[in-house]
């Protein structure tokens, strides 16, 4: 069944759900403008909140291939888009001196030879451009922030005319556009001139009610009260001053682990028994123990009714 482009941002929000991502108002509205309009998607937000699952759920839902490019520092334009099979090439000039064709071949000839696209190892930002119109992909550029400033800079003119000239071979251009979707968690202030390229949306932690249906959607097993008391814990967690806040990731993450070892309702032994499923960094985990592991579970059960 093909993908039907959404009338309006309540068509994202159904289609996401389908596939058990449940978006905010305001972020089904955003990706509903990006698909419409044709811009990339820039999400920016906490480690956690859910902007990377955006682009796999997409993908999803549209059908296409998710292609993702991670971002790293040192990250260069020849890694994310192409590089010459070198095995191949030697593969194939081998085989020319075998037969002896080499000698009946000019050096350009061999040249050209060896230089062809089935020769040409696609990374990911040439891999996306080089789809046919009916399988447009979704191409996830992940923790921009993470790269360099010059790779940034590449990336720009590549997103305003999404077309990539090899010298050897000639230019690659999209027929149509693939589905954007750039990630930031903002170790870094990306600079204006590609948050301009895109429309931007910044992503927050779910509320309460949301972040209760986003666990019960991703660990079905759980009870509507075991899943209240999850969210009303990590919800006061998130209220202290803590170097990283635990994530929809990691809410989702705890409600696996509780449910392996049986749990069925929050108390202080099984809380300090998976501390480390929920708070990832040792400082937050003292900073949380004093702040009191009884308190926090007497309130989340409260909240439970």
């Amino acid at each position: 069944m093909g993908f039907n482009a959404p009338d309006n941002p309540s068509d994202v929000t159904q289609g996401l759900a389908k596939f058990g991502y449940l978006a905010s108002e305001g972020l089904s509205s955003s990706i509903f403008l990006s698909l419409s309009l044709q811009r990339p998607l820039f999400l920016e937000g906490d480690p956690g909140v859910g902007k990377t699952e955006v682009a796999k759920t997409l993908a999803k839902w549209t059908g296409g291939d998710l292609i993702r490019l991670q971002c790293y520092e040192g990250l260069d334009a020849s890694q994310a888009l192409y590089e010459w099979d070198y095995t191949k090439q030697l593969l194939h000039l081998r085989a020319a001196e075998a037969t002896g064709r080499a000698s009946e071949v000019s050096e350009q000839g061999l040249e050209d030879e060896i230089y062809q696209e089935r020769f040409l190892v696609k990374r990911p930002l040439l891999k996306a451009i080089s789809y046919s119109p009916q399988e447009s992909p979704v191409l996830l550029i992940d923790e921009i922030d993470r790269a360099d400033d010059e790779f940034e800079a590449f990336l720009l003119e590549l997103l305003s005319e999404f077309s990539v000239t090899i010298p050897e071979i000639g230019t690659f251009s999209a027929e149509v556009p693939p589905i954007v979707v750039i990630t930031s968690n903002r170790t870094r202030d990306v600079h204006d001139a590609l948050k301009r390229r895109c429309l931007y949306h910044w992503v927050e932690h779910p509320d309460f009610d949301r972040e209760v249906m986003i666990i019960r959607s991703r660990v079905p097993d759980v009870s509507e009260e075991f899943a209240v008391q999850i969210a009303a814990a990590v919800e006061q967690v998130r209220t202290l001053d803590l170097y990283k806040a635990p994530g929809v990731a990691e809410s989702i993450d705890w409600t696996v682990a509780l449910g392996r070892l049986g749990s069925i309702t929050l108390d202080e032994e099984t809380v300090l028994s998976t501390i480390g499923t929920l708070v990832k960094y040792r400082e937050d985990q003292i900073r949380l123990l004093d702040h009191g592991i009884k308190g926090l579970v007497e309130k989340a059960l409260a909240r439970a009714g």
